[in-house]
């Protein structure tokens, strides 16, 4: 009877270190968001932003992609360690993408996102107060602006 209770007990704890095991391989297998910041002007006139989530479909070929946007242009841009654009509007609605270098985005109230290389904002904090842009760190910040047609 002891040596049925041990084996039963037994096979439960290696069952639930299996499960747990399993689970573990399957969350650690699911790919992180990819995710943008959204800066927009709210309605007391102040920009914000938020952290959205880019939605992925799979493709039959493997791998994920996002809906099509529409855009109308590109541009590259550099500009140097310690450079500063205080309070400003964006010019247009644009995505601006990091590809080298480090700038961060301040709002009013001390809010900030840090854009690395890959980080992806969806400016469309046209009028307001707007927010400051600066770099930061001992590279060049080299972005592309693609600009998009308003809603």
């Amino acid at each position: 009877m002891r040596q049925n209770t041990v084996r039963l007990a037994l096979g439960a704890v290696v069952s639930c270190f299996f499960l747990m095991w399993s689970a573990h391989r399957v969350i650690a297998q699911r790919p992180s968001p990819v995710t943008m910041t959204r800066l927009y002007t709210g309605p007391d006139g102040q920009t914000h932003g938020e952290r959205i989530e880019i939605r992925l479909r799979p493709l039959s070929i493997g791998g994920e992609q996002s809906k099509t946007s529409a855009v109308s242009g590109m541009e590259f841009r550099r500009f140097p360690p310690g450079w500063m654009n205080d309070w400003h509007t964006a010019p247009k609605r644009q995505y601006v993408i990091t590809l080298s270098g480090r700038s961060e985005v301040e709002m009013t109230g001390g809010k900030k996102f840090v854009n690395n290389p890959g980080s992806v904002v969806l400016a469309e904090d046209l009028t307001g107060k707007g927010h400051i842009t600066r770099t930061f760190g001992s590279e060049d910040w080299i972005s592309v602006a693609i600009p998009v047609p308003r809603k």
